[in-house]
């Protein structure tokens, strides 16, 4: 694990064939679909059992907040113990978002490198705080930054497939906390845990990853937590 950056863990509730959402459109979402489903629908709420155990520093997607909603909601919620830092380029949030976002959580790092993103109306914030790169972001020395310059030791990552990938790729993640729901999803557009590029090449099988299982645990209603660590060191040996 590098020393450099904060400790990781990627925290996610799938299906048990690794799909994150319920389809390939925003109008799809497992908040919104698992509390429907007969025989899913009963053991749901153990992932915010989970979800409330996480560290208090998570790292999430503006696309991923837009798309549950937060720019539309008027009335703020009691995260008042949890600091949130989203990458969001677009931008996806709004400055209706932005201001949900500030009024709910202890503190929300904005990281952008959009000159125009609406955080910016709200500097006078004093639990706003942005993280400004003029070109593209550097994943790297974001989370390098995390640690030296805010402090930061541990953070969970609870963004999409396409983020979690490149999170992958530049061995940002250490561990793995998954919540595993009783059901098939299927779709090949719709969204996984980790998404991006499809390996080709025999070099893009360094971006493969080994998992050391760590945890499993039968939860109810047929669900299942697993915990891993990762082995981010791929060594590919002759056969």
């Amino acid at each position: 694990m590098n020393k450099n950056r904060p400790e990781t863990t990627l925290f996610m509730l799938q299906s048990a064939d690794g799909k994150i959402s319920t389809g390939d459109i925003d109008d799809r979402d497992q908040e919104i679909d698992f509390p429907k489903i007969k025989g899913i629908k009963e053991g749901y709420y153990q992932y915010y059992d989970f979800l409330f155990k996480t560290d208090r520093h998570a790292i999430i997607s503006g696309n991923i907040l837009a798309k549950i909603g937060v720019n539309s909601r008027e009335k703020a919620d009691n995260h008042k113990d949890v600091n949130l830092i989203i990458i969001d380029r677009q931008p996806h949030l709004t400055n209706s978002g932005v201001n949900y976002l500030l009024k709910s959580f202890k503190s929300i790092y904005i990281v952008t490198n959009n000159q125009n993103h609406p955080a910016f109306e709200f500097t006078k914030e004093k639990d706003l705080i942005i993280i400004f790169y003029p070109t593209i972001i550097n994943l790297e020395d974001l989370f390098e930054k995390l640690k030296q310059d805010h402090k930061i030791e541990k953070i969970s990552i609870q963004s999409g497939g396409t983020l979690n990938a490149l999170f992958l790729k530049h061995k940002i993640i250490d561990h793995i906390s998954l919540i595993i729901a009783p059901c098939l999803i299927g779709g090949k557009n719709t969204p996984t845990s980790i998404d991006g590029l499809a390996p080709q090449t025999d070099d893009d099988l360094f971006n493969i990853k080994a998992l050391e299982l760590k945890k499993c645990e039968i939860l109810k209603h047929s669900y299942i937590y697993l915990y891993y660590d990762v082995i981010n060191e791929t060594i590919l040996e002759e056969v």
